[in-house]
């Protein structure tokens, strides 16, 4: 039997999130936007796209989506941030990865740039990374995975169940970063799917206990 793909949403409320759904399609995943609490419900995983940090956290907060979202990662779903979205997913906002963004890092519109960079997980190739107004990682915890530095300053991170980078991987078509996120999900969805198999096994059995002592 044919496994169902995965769900993996992007957050629409503001930013690039169209080119974020296309790169996900093209890997054989659903790709819904988001806008309300209730599409995140049977999600895999949601991608944060990039934008401006402000915006999308007013209106994460104006629609209940902060709160959703926090909840989502809560359960154990992946969450993918880029750029604006390692912004919003740091302690100062969602608090989903324990590290400090410093906005605008690199400089304003004018000094954006490309570089090839070598992401630890996604083998030798260097992965060309386009930083728009981009943020590096400040400050961060022994708990956080750095899997990226320019200069010194991390620009790709993990904590657990949290990717988040500090540029635009979804405006080339190296669609590797996005395969990693959904491995993620993946494993993810194994781990939810045998964790309830083994609440059910347990229940029938403390169903059978439960009649005998009674």
């Amino acid at each position: 039997m044919k496994d169902s793909p995965l769900r993996v949403g992007v957050l629409a409320v503001q930013g690039d999130f169209e080119a974020h759904r296309r790169m996900l399609a093209s890997l054989g995943a659903e790709a819904p936007e988001v806008r309300t609490p209730e599409q995140l419900d049977g999600l895999n995983g949601l991608v944060i796209p990039g934008g401006e940090s402000t915006t999308i956290s007013k209106g994460m907060a104006r629609d209940g989506l902060d709160d959703a979202i926090a909840a989502l990662h809560g359960a154990g779903r992946p969450i993918f941030g880029s750029c604006a979205g390692m912004i919003v997913s740091d302690r100062k906002h969602l608090g989903l990865g324990d590290y400090l963004c410093r906005r605008n890092a690199f400089g304003r519109q004018l000094a954006s740039f490309e570089q090839d960079l070598r992401i630890k997980g996604l083998g030798d190739e260097p992965l060309r990374a386009v930083f728009i107004r981009a943020p590096w990682v400040e400050t961060h915890s022994a708990a956080v995975d750095v899997l990226a530095e320019v200069d010194g300053h991390p620009v790709a991170v993990r904590q657990g169940g949290l990717l988040a980078v500090a540029f635009h991987s979804e405006l080339t078509d190296d669609s590797r970063l996005h395969a990693y996120f959904m491995a993620m999900c993946s494993t993810s969805a194994r781990t939810s799917s045998a964790s309830r198999a083994g609440v059910r096994g347990r229940g029938a059995g403390g169903l059978a206990t439960s009649g005998g002592s009674e």
